[in-house]
């Protein structure tokens, strides 16, 4: 099924940046805008998975389209510079899509501070870091810009389990909503999509790490929609809300998950069942995906 809504230059002269743009959603993400005109920086933090995502997209046009940068968003002063070098080299952004983030299931009353820290200093920090880096830039040039937050329906309901990830989104969803009535007289708009079971291999393997169909992440059969989305439904939904055809949306955040949340909260409530056992297992396969996700960082 053919699910192009735009033209291939809907988003020609669009410069985006993508937090997390390596991997999973927002690699998805930043191929999509290229295909339809955008230039697109991708950031990170393992330069061999920036260079193959910017390969891969690149590999289909006769100028590059994609850039890559490995940041640490939870440092501010290195968000700074990074955003600094690309309005320098490349020109102003007119995009941000705050994607980066961490998460695994956990018990709560098992979690560690560190733990705490790992995800919602990437969520949370990062996501303003970044957000504070580029918008202040377009309010001393005065030009408008428009930034889209990837959040999950949990902001509405919370959720067991992933206590941090809920918490941290919520905060972006709150900075959303303010930021939006605040920066809407420069021309800067701020809005968010919370994306149901789209399946990526980390996030995958992070909140269902046993493989087992009744542990972690959502089943297709739990979808109302009765499967899991397409990344070019998302693709098709975050160029609408970066592109000039919906300056007058802001402070939203659109759910996009053939809706689950609505049939029962997409929340990992069920976990309840578990005992202390399958939450060992649950933590050594976590930890094993982690390790090797940090191999990839030091090759």
């Amino acid at each position: 099924m053919n699910m192009a809504l735009y033209s291939s230059d809907a988003l020609a002269g669009k410069r985006i940046l993508v937090t997390g743009g390596g991997t999973g959603l927002g690699k998805g993400m930043a191929k999509h805008f290229a295909a339809l005109g955008a230039t697109v920086h991708l950031w990170g933090r393992r330069i061999e998975v920036l260079e193959a995502a910017a390969a891969e997209i690149n590999a289909d046009y006769p100028a590059p389209r994609a850039f890559v940068q490995t940041v640490d968003i939870r440092k501010a002063d290195l968000v700074d510079a990074a955003v600094g070098e690309i309005f320098e080299k490349f020109g102003p952004l007119t995009g941000l899509v705050n994607n980066a983030a961490a998460n695994f299931i956990a018990p709560t009353k098992d979690l560690s501070p560190r733990g705490f820290e790992a995800i919602t200093s990437t969520v949370m920090n990062g996501g303003f870091f970044t957000t504070h880096a580029v918008c202040k830039r377009w309010i001393a040039m005065k030009l408008p810009g428009s930034v889209v937050s990837t959040l999950v329906t949990w902001i509405w309901t919370g959720s067991a389990y992933v206590v941090p990830s809920a918490m941290a989104k919520a905060a972006i969803n709150a900075m959303t909503m303010s930021l939006a009535v605040e920066w809407a007289k420069y021309g800067i708009r701020l809005n968010a999509v919370a994306p149901g079971p789209f399946p990526t291999e980390y996030a995958w393997q992070m909140l269902s790490p046993t493989g087992d169909a009744a542990v972690g992440a959502t089943q297709a059969d739990e979808v109302p929609a009765g499967r899991y989305g397409k990344m070019e439904e998302l693709g098709n939904l975050m160029t609408l809300l970066m592109s000039d055809g919906a300056d007058y949306i802001t402070g939203e955040t659109i759910c996009i998950d053939g809706g689950h949340h609505l049939a029962a909260p997409s929340t990992f409530a069920g976990l309840n069942k578990l005992d202390d056992a399958a939450w060992a297992k649950i933590k050594e396969a976590g930890v094993a995906a982690t390790n090797a996700s940090k191999a990839q960082r030091s090759v």
